[in-house]
């Protein structure tokens, strides 16, 4: 009886469908509050929902990379950022329909080209990869086969932290 409630494909799908939602949900909230550091705290949902995905399509290295990377370092290098810039009680600038017009045709482009990419690429299964994912593994990997990728990762870091100092010295030079 327990088994049929539990079928393996129904807890699958019902992961799937979590994992989607949790997405989505963080995407929603990373662009509609005012408050900046909601919509960060929606970019790190988002991003775990991100690596949810990679998880549930057998990536667990990417999955690992995505959860470290943006959720961890990116994400906080930005709460950072707002920790050290304006004060979140003063007033918010309007937002201005042209602003906002404009974002929505970059957004709504942007998600076509995905689109016409994900329809027009012809997919290919995943080769067939080992199932040792140790410590070990991982970081043998990282040395040898993925260095080019270590290193764009660790680029990737350095701009996001540079661009943490510069948005706080910024915000600390303009007047209030």
């Amino acid at each position: 009886m327990i088994q049929q409630l539990f079928h393996p494909g129904l807890v699958a799908e019902l992961g799937f469908a979590l994992v989607v939602l949790l997405t989505l949900t963080g995407a929603v909230i990373a662009l509609r509050p005012r408050n900046i550091l909601y919509n960060v705290l929606g970019l790190a949902l988002c991003l775990t929902g991100v690596a949810g995905l990679f998880l549930y399509l057998g990536s667990p290295f990417i999955a690992l990379m995505q959860l470290l990377i943006y959720v961890g370092a990116i994400c906080i290098s930005i709460v950072f950022a707002i920790m050290l810039s304006r004060p979140l009680h003063l007033s918010l600038p309007k937002r201005r329909p042209a602003k906002v017009g404009l974002a929505s045709i970059v957004g709504i482009l942007v998600f076509m080209v995905l689109c016409s990419v994900v329809t027009f690429t012809r997919w290919q299964p995943a080769a067939v990869r080992g199932n040792d994912w140790s410590i070990a593994t991982i970081g043998r990997y990282l040395l040898t086969r993925y260095d080019l990728v270590f290193e764009v990762i660790s680029l990737v870091l350095l701009v996001a932290i540079i661009g943490a100092i510069l948005i706080s010295g910024y915000a600390r030079r303009r007047p209030s």
